[in-house]
């Protein structure tokens, strides 16, 4: 990954110096030309251009030869269309005129202007090699005519061909320079950007070792940091999902122990004619194998829902008569402690489409926590209230309320609020956590809150 990265980086900078070398020597060539062979050394190739553009418009010299004398400053007012259109042509040489003696020399070698000649001079001929020394006039890349400056220094093809050949070789050795400092920092590139990547592959290569407290140092915020804040956070919960589970089987083997020694003592009483074997000495075997029933069907339940396949039997059920009659059947126990429910139950509930046996047990795991902590001589309040989407029901005790820390673990498998609770005032641990399993089976939710007024309030909310 590494070293196809660096050639990639590699890759780019040749293309990028090569595309720049050759741009550059081209454009080194064109204007080398233009200094050496256009007068640019005297500052005269927008004079050349403008003779060529002249040209290319009549077809003759005899037209342009008001250039000359435009471009010296003499220009008289009402002279040709080139005398009226250029005016302001001397700033083609930033405002500066030049000293120098200027010809327009034909094909033949007649002279056609002359800045030191009146704009229509005798004709006179210029000889060959005097030729040598004028800037060519090029039309549709032929030659068409000469504008001799007097004194002009004249340059040779092997002229040209040295000093584009230093200018390439510059540019050669600029270009390697940039390719080399661009290597460099193409290996620092590469090394910074797999940095990270490494090091999230040998931390994931070690979660998949089991090790699950393997975290990557964030830095920065780009896409690569996102990688690894995502990571974290999956090793976060792999470890707590771990911890879950070491903690559930210690929990079940707890469970599982208690009413298996509670067995046990008693059928080796029975064995060893401690007991006599009656119903009384049988009835605790009994109530063990019971529990044990019960904890394996919650755990069977639970275990349903965490893979989605808990089958529910819906059916047409009116919600408000299930509250009353489940509430009904926990009311001599509520009446032991002096404990009312205060139903207030909406009558236009509409009638839901659920399994009424799973929402029975939610209501008895419901029923039963609040009257295991409501205080004597208090209430329970239960309303059912409803919306065109869902309906609510919530159940309000008059207890001493959950915690902060309870609150977040209050639907944990196996959790106990109170650490002193034993198996004769209080279950396994697992109804509330089927409780909101088994909400959730039916599209709703259940969340546990403290009430304003104080106390515990579970809300169970069912959609229409």
């Amino acid at each position: 990954m590494r070293l196809r990265l660096f050639l990639s980086f590699v890759l780019i900078i040749l293309i990028a110096i090569g595309s720049v070398v050759l741009i550059t020597r081209q454009s080194t060539v064109n204007e080398v030309r233009d200094f050496m062979f256009r007068g640019g050394v005297l500052g005269l190739e927008n004079l050349v251009t403008r003779l060529e553009t002249c040209y290319a418009q009549y077809q003759a010299w005899e037209n342009c030869t008001d250039i000359l004398i435009l471009y010296t400053g003499n220009a008289m007012p009402g002279g040709t269309p080139w005398q009226r259109k250029g005016q302001d042509m001397n700033h083609g040489m930033g405002g500066k005129m030049p000293t120098t003696r200027l010809q327009i020399i034909d094909l033949d070698g007649n002279v056609i202007s002359d800045t030191q000649e009146s704009a229509h001079p005798p004709a006179t001929q210029i000889t060959e090699s005097a030729l040598q020394n004028a800037l060519p006039l090029l039309y549709k890349d032929e030659t068409v005519g000469y504008l001799l400056p007097e004194g002009a220094r004249t340059f040779t093809s092997e002229q040209e061909e040295a000093l584009v050949s230093q200018l390439n070789r510059a540019a050669l050795i600029a270009a390697s320079i940039a390719g080399g400092a661009g290597l460099i920092l193409a290996i620092l590139l590469a090394y910074g950007l797999l940095r990270p990547i490494q090091n999230l592959t040998q931390a994931a290569a070690r979660v998949g070792e089991g090790d699950l407290s393997q975290r990557v140092i964030i830095s920065g915020d780009n896409e690569l940091s996102t990688l690894g804040s995502v990571f974290n956070q999956m090793a976060q919960s792999l470890q707590e999902e771990e911890e879950h589970r070491q903690a559930l089987t210690a929990d079940i083997a707890h469970e599982l122990r208690t009413p298996l020694s509670i067995q046990q003592a008693h059928l080796e009483a029975l064995q060893d004619g401690i007991y006599e074997l009656s119903l009384k000495n049988l009835a605790p075997i009994a109530e063990q194998n019971r529990s044990l029933t019960r904890l394996v069907d919650d755990l069977r339940t639970l275990a349903l829902a965490d893979a989605g396949e808990l089958s529910l039997e819906r059916t047409e059920t009116n919600l408000p008569g299930l509250i009353r009659r489940t509430a009904t059947r926990f009311g001599a126990k509520a009446q032991t402690k002096g404990i009312t429910f205060n139903l207030s139950l909406t009558s236009d509930c509409p009638t839901l489409n659920l399994d009424p046996q799973r929402i029975e047990q939610i209501l008895n795991n419901l029923l039963s926590n609040a009257l295991r902590y409501s205080p004597e001589n208090e209430s329970i309040e239960i309303n059912l209230t409803h919306t065109t989407q869902r309906v609510s029901l919530a159940i309000h005790d008059k207890g001493h309320g959950i915690s902060a820390d309870e609150l977040l673990h209050i639907f944990d498998r196996f959790y106990k609020g109170d650490k002193s609770r034993t198996r004769s005032n209080g279950g396994t641990g697992l109804g509330l956590s089927i409780s909101r399993k088994l909400a959730q089976a039916h599209g709703g939710s259940l969340e546990a809150g403290n009430h304003p007024q104080g106390g515990a309030v579970f809300t169970l909310t069912l959609p229409v």
